[in-house]
């Protein structure tokens, strides 16, 4: 009688698990939100938002991107009025995404950003990907 626990029955176990374990270090909920317009109000209300949402589910479980884009861009200006927080929030783990579509035509730098903002060529296309990708779309 051959025995149960092969070499070859080994590996395929171990490799399971390796297969398994990034699977467990991904935040369960996954959720990008969508700021383009020129309005405190609303990138308050986004910002809100990114808050309640590591508050409900906690900041381990959630990923959070704010992407920026078109009249909203100002939200991640040096001199945004909202730049606290959006730096706390960044601090906090929700990424805070600028795009470079916008950037170009309002004729913006990385230098005229606040620290910590990431970048895509087109935030359009972000939000296209994460969605395709399973992450929820909110538009506060």
């Amino acid at each position: 009688m051959k025995p149960l626990f092969t070499p070859l029955l080994a590996a395929a176990v171990l490799g399971l698990g390796a297969l398994a374990a990034p699977a467990a270090l991904a935040a369960e909920h996954k959720v990008m939100l969508q700021v383009s317009e020129n309005d405190e109000a609303k990138w308050n209300l986004a910002l809100n938002n990114a808050k309640n949402l590591q508050a409900a589910f906690g900041k381990d479980n959630v990923e959070i991107e704010i992407v920026v884009f078109g009249p909203g861009i100002g939200m991640l200006k040096a001199e945004s009025t909202v730049g606290n927080r959006v730096i706390d929030a960044g601090a906090g783990g929700v990424r805070l995404i600028a795009c470079e579509n916008t950037m170009k035509a309002q004729k913006l730098q990385r230098d005229d950003m606040l620290d910590g903002v990431a970048y895509v060529p087109a935030g359009v296309a972000e939000i296209t990907l994460r969605q395709k990708q399973g992450w929820a779309y909110i538009r506060p």
